[in-house]
């Protein structure tokens, strides 16, 4: 062995994965002796560290202490990147466009703009930062590109040009529809693709002409990355647009675009002493060579450099938890490691340090029939008895969460008043220095305007520094405009502004996910204890907002951070993170990678996370999961850092970070960070919204298929139906309207014999013929919306209105909780 290579290091120097292959290079070291490592990447901010990891540190090398050395080379490749910052204009077509595709004025923009760059272009990628989004975007260009066919089929235009053509890719798709998709687009034959992550890395598609990435990119990296695979030769510039959805977005954008240009890159946080990795290595140890000792196994871990600091008796305390669940067997004579019973079921099971995570069924109990499955993240997040959520069209309670058969017993809600949940899943969170950048461009902003500047004259400088134009940047400065004007402190990367009202406060602080996450974890547990009642919390990289008890307002949680000694903070985590679902949920993971549950059965959901909390908090494998909850979702040192900013020195002297309560809520406080843009109608569309989605609703397709003969099966647009639909076959008024690619369901009816899911979608199909039967072609239209089904379209249908366009409304306002709550169900 002479060389290994490692592309894209830096993805793995961030992750257990990571620390898992660099013990793997210290125990292939042992076999094949030592080699030359390589490691490549576009993206690192920190080359020394990263090179650290790669190469490990050997300090326990038999044959070469100290230090092993390493040369950190920085190729010229020739290319540059060229990005722009875009917050599109709402233009006349966009309030057309808006009822046409289900979305507000704003989104419509955003879809009309990404189009019409993919045009201007040979070859175009999207990025989006979730699968729901990208879903959600895919779908509206699809049905762009299907009413511009319509369009020139009804004006009998056979030379009219075809419309863009834009497909969807991400991680979640089948391999056969990935490829397809992937060798279309380097043909030639799609426009533009739609994707997450999953192109972000080493998948060939060709020459990419320009990126778009819609909505805040969050890190440096990422938009290098993505940026990066346009112009992807040398002497070539690497182009792309940022299209951003306002406010905190723009800056936020703005500020990662000037830090890409001057490769300002984000540090790897990389894992260091991971202890289910450890454990894992362990294993590996002992598979390659039937038995190890103990101090050759110990060594061999440490020459790896996220395990550098190990100490022996953290080691120790790995090896005797192994040995206790079977995995291996220590020779305490000898302290020697030995194979087991359970060492190669373990080994083979537990090949990849990434968790696994299965899904819940979910069961009608008024009919004992599965209607779907629920993410396992979300069960332990949000699923509780009396919760409430949509799936496929429908809202449904939570009676029980049975955790040993993995199921979820749910029951109809006739009226479904209940709150939809607004979980999106991990968001990728926004580092530390690009929220203060962004706080500082508020500082600059409103010294300027206070100092007698117009708007526009801050933008225009603005605009000057930053990649963007002057509208994009007046747009996004909105909202500090009205904060300034009324008079309200405005919180910078300098000053903490406080604010509340009722039973709310938001504590506003630019300091980033992390540290933000930190505070509000510290806040609410002590605001909590001196109140004696439970504080709930949602956090973005601006701005924490608390719902308190009555009797608790800004002012408490002034002074908790003023008088908050930064030495006991990781104390008081730790007590505020011990009664967290994401420790449970992460104990639960960790658990399974030292062998101590069977793939965490027994640690699932809140109540099997409070036993195994209680049966493990003294092992390595609480420790490690309370350092992996710290690692990924908290930075206490910087925290530290501002709690000890924020104290008042020995004069009684404020502290170098301004700390103010703000009379009122502010235009700032209340704006809030979407967690990216919703593809959805506002629930008061205007009148001409309503005509448009109107006019999208009739134009949409329909099979009626009558279930009294069961043959007749026809498919047409909503607004050819009759105002009484009956079968040409039988003359039965028992027909049902499904959607346009329901064919399973006319193959369930008509199957002799028939499988739960063929049952569940007849009682459906009986339950819609019954509505057109009842109601006619109005039932036909509530059918035929996003998201309605027969439970809702008649909850719509029933209800007493004035007139037909309140009718329309309610029929929006469902599609709307179904774009809302769709990344819940499968």
């Amino acid at each position: 062995m002479a060389h290994v290579v490692i592309d894209e290091v830096h993805e793995l120097a961030a992750a257990k994965r990571g620390a898992q292959l660099t013990v793997g290079l210290e125990r292939l070291r042992r076999v094949a002796g030592p080699f030359q490592r390589v490691g490549l990447s576009a993206t690192v901010g920190d080359p020394e560290e990263v090179g650290r990891f790669l190469v490990g540190t050997g300090k326990r090398d038999p044959d070469r202490p100290g230090d092993r050395a390493f040369e950190t080379v920085e190729v010229a490749a020739g290319t540059r990147t060229d990005v722009r910052v875009l917050d599109p204009a709402i233009t006349d077509r966009d309030t057309t466009l808006a009822g046409e595709l289900a979305v507000d004025e704003t989104t419509a923009s955003h879809v009309r703009t990404i189009r019409e760059i993919v045009a201007e272009n040979e070859s175009t990628l999207i990025f989006v930062n979730t699968r729901q989004t990208a879903k959600a975007l895919g779908s509206r260009f699809k049905t762009l590109a299907e009413n511009e066919r319509e369009a020139a089929e009804r004006d009998g235009r056979d030379d009219a040009a075809d419309p863009t053509e834009i497909e969807l890719h991400h991680g979640s798709l089948s391999k056969e529809v990935r490829v397809d998709v992937e060798d279309r687009f380097k043909s030639g034959g799609l426009d533009g693709l739609v994707c997450t992550s999953s192109m972000e890395l080493g998948i060939d598609v060709g020459r990419v002409d320009h990126v778009v990435q819609y909505g805040s990119p969050r890190e440096v990296a990422r938009l290098l990355q993505r940026v990066g695979r346009a112009g992807h030769r040398r002497d070539l510039v690497s182009e792309g647009t940022v299209v951003t959805q306002g406010g905190d977005d723009t800056l936020e954008a703005m500020a990662i675009a000037r830090r890409a240009g001057e490769e300002l890159v984000e540090p790897a946080n990389i894992h260091h002493g991971s202890l289910d990795t450890v454990a894992n290595q362990i294993v590996g140890l002992v598979m390659d060579e039937g038995e190890v000792h103990a101090r050759e196994a110990y060594q061999t871990i440490t020459n790896a450099y996220p395990f550098a600091d190990l100490s022996e008796p953290e080691f120790q305390e790995v090896v005797r938890e192994l040995d206790g669940n079977r995995l291996l067997w220590l020779d305490e004579e000898t302290d020697t490691l030995e194979k087991s019973g359970g060492t190669w079921q373990y080994f083979y099971a537990n090949l990849s340090m990434i968790p696994d995570e299965s899904t819940y069924e979910v069961c009608d109990m008024s009919s004992r029939r599965g209607i779907g499955t629920l993410d396992e993240q979300f069960v332990v997040n949000f699923a509780g008895p009396g919760e409430t959520f949509v799936q496929r069209g429908e809202m449904w309670r939570i009676t029980e969460v049975d955790e040993e058969e993995e199921r979820v017993n749910v029951t109809p809600i006739p009226d479904p008043t209940g709150e939809v949940p607004s979980w999106v899943g991990q968001e990728i969170p926004v580092p530390k220095p690009v929220a203060e950048e962004v706080g500082r461009i508020r500082g600059e902003a409103a010294a300027a305007l206070a100092a007698g500047s117009t708007p526009t004259a801050v933008a225009a400088d603005l605009a000057e520094r930053y990649p963007t134009d002057e509208e994009t940047v007046a747009a996004a400065l909105k909202a500090v405009v009205d904060h300034v004007d009324a008079g309200h402190p405005v919180p910078t990367d300098e000053r903490i502004v406080i604010e509340g009202s009722a039973r709310t406060v938001a504590v506003n602080a630019a300091f980033g996910h992390e540290v933000n996450e930190t505070l509000a974890r510290l806040l609410a547990a002590l605001v909590g204890q001196r109140a004696g009642s439970s504080v709930g919390m949602d956090v973005d990289p601006y701005r924490i907002e608390f719902e308190v008890p009555n009797g608790v307002s800004p002012g408490t949680f002034r002074e908790v951070l003023e008088t908050t000694d930064p030495d006991r903070l990781e104390a008081y985590l730790e007590l505020a993170v011990k009664k967290s679902d994401a420790l449970k949920f992460t104990l639960a993971q960790v658990a399974a990678k030292f062998g101590a549950v069977k793939r965490y059965k027994e640690g699932r959901g809140r109540f099997g996370g409070d036993r195994l909390l209680a049966a493990l908090e003294d092992t390595p494998v609480y420790d490690e999961a309370l350092r992996e909850v710290f690692h990924a979702d908290l930075a206490v040192p910087e925290t530290a850092d501002l709690l000890a900013a924020l104290q008042p020195d020995d004069g009684g002297r404020d502290g170098p970070l301004d700390l103010t309560i703000a009379r009122e809520r502010t235009p700032l406080g209340t704006a809030g960070r979407s967690a990216g843009t919703e593809f959805l109608v506002p629930d008061n569309a205007d009148a001409d919204v309503i005509e448009t989605v109107k006019e999208r609703i009739r134009d949409d397709r329909v099979i009626l298929f009558c279930l009294h003969c069961t043959d007749w099966k026809h498919t047409t647009k909503v607004r050819r139906v009759r105002d009484q639909p009956e079968c040409p076959e039988c003359g039965s008024t028992r027909v049902a309207a499904l959607n346009p690619w329901d064919d399973e369901t006319v193959a369930a009816v008509r199957a002799a014999e028939k499988d739960d899911e063929q049952e569940r979608r007849t009682e459906r199909a009986h339950r819609a013929a019954s509505l057109v039967q009842t109601h006619g072609k109005r039932a036909v239209i509530a059918l035929a919306a996003r998201g309605v089904g027969p439970h809702n379209a008649a909850r719509i249908i029933n209800k007493l209105r004035e007139d037909e366009d309140e009718f329309y409304r309610d029929v929006l306002r469902q599609e709307r909780e179904y774009a809302r709550t769709q990344s819940f169900w499968d």
